[in-house]
């Protein structure tokens, strides 16, 4: 899938396409943000080249028309991929990380989906669809990302504009490189030896295959790109609205990958920096406003058009009150023992019901009612799918910062006020902590898990923390879930290249550990 992921337009149809194109140049669409994005992995799936499109020295010609070529980049953050139900767009990679982990709970098998991935099989199978949409997507961004860091130095409009531009295709590359060299790679250890294979480092048109870098290179241009990017932004006309990217987006995204590499002042910095401008939510805003756009945390997600449903690839056809066969047979749970963890007045323990019988809580329609069950994501029309999604809030940064202090040498004080502002917010009753060390930590950790359940994060945090994967003693039910345990540092915690990426390059790309 490195070959030059292309955006190509069919002028009758005004359906859009990415496609694997090898040596051939990349085409954008211009009519991105309001068309359909169709992924294709396999040859024979693949549209026959369309009768016209529009070529780079056009797209990229004014600013004004480069725009649309990150647009397209911003409606294939939920656009479904190879016809995959369960992938849809970055929704689709919350989920798989998410039922990969602990606190996320699968009540029913329902139509089936997920349920791979929850006992732990699909990301260790070469020709697997959560491998091959997790390869597949984030190269497709970046595909289109260097497109666009090529050419829009040269295009006419406004400084502003470019660096706007320019500074989004950076972060998006930074981005989707971070995301997979956690998956596909090894866990980043600060002055350990991260020699191991990361990603391919595809930063141009390539004419053949790419092997594959160290964890340590790929972490190196990812920080490379982020830092282009946020000094880009300095000079950048504003965005239009939180589906673009911005400073914000890019110091949120540096203090993830600082948090992940142990540098610690770098993310407690980045992290502060990224939530200025943005209020947290309070008590009586926090039910029912995580489909919202609106909701003032929101740093970075997507506005979604009602003229563009999403039917059974949204992340609301999974995990919410819309009425599919998965919701209706699978309502998802938090973890009984985390849920025990959460304060008797956090407003949060009212996401869900730990006993199945509570009068008003919000129901797939003629779903089933399950112990431990959300309410997190409530659309206020169930009758369809679409809600807006987050991707970045101010909740976590505050997080990550007050981890990062907490890790750092003589910050502890820091640490608990930011985590106090935090948490006064969700529980009038929360009181400074007096915890320290490796109990602060923790006491931190806790409120990540409650605070971002279901968020895309725990497989992430569990890999980077070097914890085992533990489902014992909880409402996890062990038929439905297989595997209940998973020892920190086991090669199980690399997700395997696609088979189909292996043999396309004729062993350039070398396999994980089987």
């Amino acid at each position: 899938m490195q070959e030059q992921l292309t955006l190509v337009l069919t002028l009758d149809s005004k359906i859009m396409f990415f496609k694997k194109i090898f040596n051939k140049k990349t085409v954008f669409a211009a009519t991105a943000m309001a068309a359909l994005l169709i992924s294709g992995c396999k040859k024979d799936f693949l549209q026959k080249d369309p009768t016209g499109s529009i070529g780079p020295t056009i797209i990229f010609s004014t600013t004004k028309n480069a725009l649309t070529a990150i647009n397209g980049m911003h409606r294939y953050m939920y656009s479904q991929w190879h016809s995959n139900q369960a992938a849809g767009g970055q929704s689709g990679n919350m989920i798989y990380t998410e039922v990969l982990g602990d606190d996320f709970v699968m009540t029913g098998a329902a139509n089936g989906w997920f349920n791979s991935e929850y006992k732990w099989n699909s990301h260790r199978n070469e020709t697997a669809s959560i491998l091959l949409f997790n390869y597949g997507f984030y190269y497709a961004l970046i595909g289109n990302a260097n497109e666009i860091i090529a050419n829009i130095d040269a295009a006419e409009g406004p400084q502003e504009e470019k660096d706007f531009i320019k500074g989004q295709a950076l972060t998006y590359r930074a981005w989707s490189y971070y995301q997979m060299v956690q998956l596909f790679g090894k866990r980043y250890v600060k002055g350990g030896d991260n020699s191991s294979m990361g990603m391919s480092l595809v930063l141009e048109k390539t004419e053949g295959a790419v092997p594959r870098n160290t964890v340590e290179e790929t972490y190196d241009q990812i920080n490379k790109d982020l830092d282009a990017a946020i000094e880009l932004f300095k000079t950048a006309t504003p965005r239009p609205n939180v589906s673009h990217l911005n400073s914000n987006v890019a110091k949120g995204i540096k203090a993830r990958v600082a948090l992940t590499q142990q540098n610690y002042d770098i993310a407690a910095a980045m992290a502060k920096e990224a939530r200025q401008g943005y209020t947290l939510m309070t008590a009586a805003q926090y039910l029912n406003n995580f489909v919202d756009v609106n909701n003032p945390e929101w740093i970075w997600g997507i506005e979604h058009r009602e003229d563009q449903p999403l039917y059974f690839y949204s992340f609301y056809a999974y995990v919410g009150n819309f009425s599919s066969t998965n919701t209706r047979g699978n309502p998802k749970a938090i973890n009984s023992l985390l849920y025990d963890k959460i304060s008797a007045t956090d407003i949060r323990k009212k996401l869900w019901d730990p006993t199945a019988k509570e009068a008003g809580f919000p129901v797939a329609s003629g779903g089933v009612r399950q112990p431990y069950m959300t309410r997190k994501f409530t659309l206020p029309n169930p009758g369809n799918s679409n809600g807006d999604l987050m991707f970045m809030r101010a909740a976590e940064m505050y997080l990550i910062e007050a981890e990062a202090l907490a890790r750092t040498a003589g910050r502890e004080a820091e640490a608990k006020q930011v985590l106090f502002d935090l948490v006064k917010t969700r529980d009038a009753a929360y009181t400074l902590s007096t915890n320290t060390g490796a109990a602060l930590i923790e006491e931190i950790l806790v409120q990540r898990r409650v605070e971002l359940w279901a968020e895309g994060f725990r497989f992430y945090d569990l890999k980077r923390l070097n914890l085992p994967l533990d489902r014992n003693g909880s409402n996890h039910n062990a038929t439905l879930a297989d595997v209940m345990s998973v020892p920190a540092g086991d090669k199980r915690w690399e997700f395997l290249i696609p088979r189909s990426e292996l043999n396309r390059t004729l062993g350039v790309v070398v396999q994980n550990p089987l």
